[in-house]
């Protein structure tokens, strides 16, 4: 193995190894917390810059991309779940939905910078970075990583915990999920702009369609066909989201080599 490897490699499954002892420990509530002094540490470790560790602000396109994502899959999952007739409002309180779902933007955007983006998308990816993988490796491990993180969570008693059949559906969710957050740090260069994204995302699918197998604000029950992370519509959603993203770095990226022709010319 590339020694250089072995850097991300330990600090990863160091991350997985803490956060399943404390969920299989009922500790799952704050599991993600380890990550913030953990990835200081690394950090540290491994002297890396603040650019490096994706702590720039990002241009104001890059958050307008950030909400664009939960607002489209997301509002996109609510809609088929409406037309589907498997939406259920009736006892929904508005004030204190909108309550939930502001603080959960505002608290969730420091808590991620701290824990889940600032070690995946923060160290994480500044370590493959420097141990030589490339721009689309970083972006594949940092995701998978990411996924692997949170299979305790649905696999133990943990409130979050799924049927055996839904497990795989939110393990490939969570990797896509990580794909898009790690895209859009890669576009933005900035891991608060991924946070911006994650927060948002946090929010809204939790308030709305719940986790595990309990049921949100749009009442729908059937979280197994519809839901954002459980279901298969959001499987489908998040696929084409991914999808996009990526067609539309790889159209940046040749026009940027088409422009640093036009100059060297």
């Amino acid at each position: 193995m590339d020694t250089r490897f072995s850097r991300p490699l330990v600090g990863t499954l160091g991350a997985v190894v803490i956060t399943t002892l404390m969920d299989a420990s009922g500790l799952s509530v704050f599991s993600a917390l380890p990550l913030l002094p953990l990835g200081l540490v690394l950090w540290y470790w491994e002297r890396f810059s603040r650019r490096e560790m994706g702590l720039v602000w990002g241009r104001p396109r890059d958050y307008g991309l950030a909400l664009l994502y939960p607002l489209v899959v997301i509002g996109a999952a609510a809609a088929i779940a409406l037309l589907a007739g498997a939406v259920d409002i009736s006892a929904v309180d508005g004030n204190r939905f909108f309550l939930e779902l502001t603080l959960g933007v505002t608290m969730g955007i420091l808590m991620l910078l701290l824990t889940e983006e600032g070690f995946f998308r923060g160290w994480l990816w500044a370590s493959l970075r420097r141990s030589g993988k490339t721009r689309n490796q970083t972006l594949v491990w940092s995701s998978v990583a990411f996924s692997l993180w949170h299979l305790s969570a649905v696999t133990l008693d943990t409130g979050f915990d799924l049927p055996v059949a839904q497990i795989p559906v939110f393990m490939i969710n969570a990797l896509l999920l990580g794909m898009v957050w790690g895209m859009l740090r890669l576009a933005s260069g900035s891991v608060l702009v991924a946070s911006v994204s994650h927060a948002v995302w946090n929010a809204l699918a939790y308030g709305l369609f719940a986790y595990g197998t309990k049921v949100g604000a749009l009442g729908v029950e059937q979280t197994s066909i519809y839901g954002p992370e459980v279901g298969l519509v959001g499987l489908a959603l998040n696929g084409a989201y991914v999808t996009l993203l990526w067609v539309r770095l790889g159209r940046e990226d040749r026009k940027n080599a088409d422009r640093a022709f036009s100059v060297g010319a």
